[in-house]
């Protein structure tokens, strides 16, 4: 079954490692949840590649790029992140992981798409079943450039730390967290970032030799009431350009220099909420759009390690 978009082979790809669903099976069974959520989310259906027996590496004669390229062009790549996961050297890491985070930032959308509401969201999209060791959550926030976010399937107890499973009480779980209601969380935010695709792509790929409909009168008095928004909405990308080359100029200056030192340093930067200075509330998701564009740019530079969306946010207003 195809995408539901035009131009990639599936919509969604679940990577893990072979040995996390060797137990129980824990893989397969969400998979196969999240195939029933997905049908009670979407009218349309939603193709999902899931190898049932991958192997943690090919042989020397098998081509693995081309092997695995078609199977990676998908719109939303889930990692089941475990305690086996995060290993560099790895079928799963090098091969699914790192390859389709490659990918997705040279295809049309980019790695990360902007949303409706003016959010930004990855094609990313981990299912966490450990809590992880620091050296691997490091590993992972570094080849992601940015915080870790993921939709947790832990349970938790003293001394315990294993997937969630269908029939754990979440009451005994230190987490609180109930198994359907996290498979209906992966659902939603499948939807969200496919709605959001679908969405981007329309202002890219329009026609214009084809006839456009006449416009009402109604439409026309719409058109003219906004004509002048998009002169203030190229002025506040102008503005929020020279924002982060401001920012962005004495980083590249003055970082290497740092890491020249004996010892080095851990570079950190946050980026707050810009305040939205017009009279127009609707003007909002500008000044969270320049936000949002100056941490995915500082995200892209060695060495600097950036808060995350959520934590800054939490200083709006």
């Amino acid at each position: 079954m195809p995408s539901v978009l035009t131009g990639f082979k599936y919509d969604i790809f679940i990577s893990y490692r072979q040995k996390d669903n060797k137990y129980d099976g824990w893989v397969t069974e969400f998979v196969d949840n999240l195939k029933k959520e997905l049908e009670a989310t979407f009218k349309e259906d939603v193709s999902i590649y899931f190898d049932v027996d991958p192997h943690n590496g090919l042989l020397e004669t098998h081509n693995v790029d081309k092997s695995l390229k078609e199977k990676l062009k998908c719109l939303i790549f889930i990692p089941i992140i475990s305690q086996t996961y995060c290993d560099s050297k790895s079928f799963a890491w090098q091969h699914e992981f790192v390859a389709f985070n490659n990918l997705a930032k040279e295809d049309r959308f980019g790695r990360d798409i902007r949303l409706a509401g003016g959010n930004v969201a990855s094609r990313i999209l981990p299912v966490k079943i450990h809590t992880l060791d620091q050296e691997d959550k490091s590993l992972l926030e570094n080849e992601l450039g940015g915080v870790l976010r993921a939709i947790e399937f832990i349970y938790k107890e003293v001394g315990v730390n294993r997937p969630l499973k269908p029939t754990d009480d979440k009451k005994d779980n230190l987490n609180k967290t109930y198994y359907r209601d996290q498979i209906n969380k992966v659902a939603n935010a499948v939807k969200e970032i496919i709605s959001g695709l679908k969405a981007e792509p329309a202002a890219l790929t329009e026609d214009k030799t084809q006839p456009r409909e006449p416009l009402s009168e109604v439409k026309r008095e719409v058109v003219r009431s906004r004509a002048y928004k998009p002169k203030s909405r190229i002025l506040k990308y102008v503005i929020g350009s020279f924002l982060v080359l401001a920012l962005l100029v004495p980083g590249y200056l003055l970082i290497p220099k740092l890491f020249k030192s004996s010892k080095p340093a851990e570079i950190s930067i946050a980026v707050l909420p810009f305040a939205n200075m017009s009279n127009d509330p609707e003007q909002e998701f500008f000044s969270d759009g320049v936000s949002d564009d100056i941490i995915i740019k500082l995200a892209q530079v060695p060495g600097l390690k950036v808060a995350g969306r959520t934590s800054s946010f939490t200083f709006k207003g």
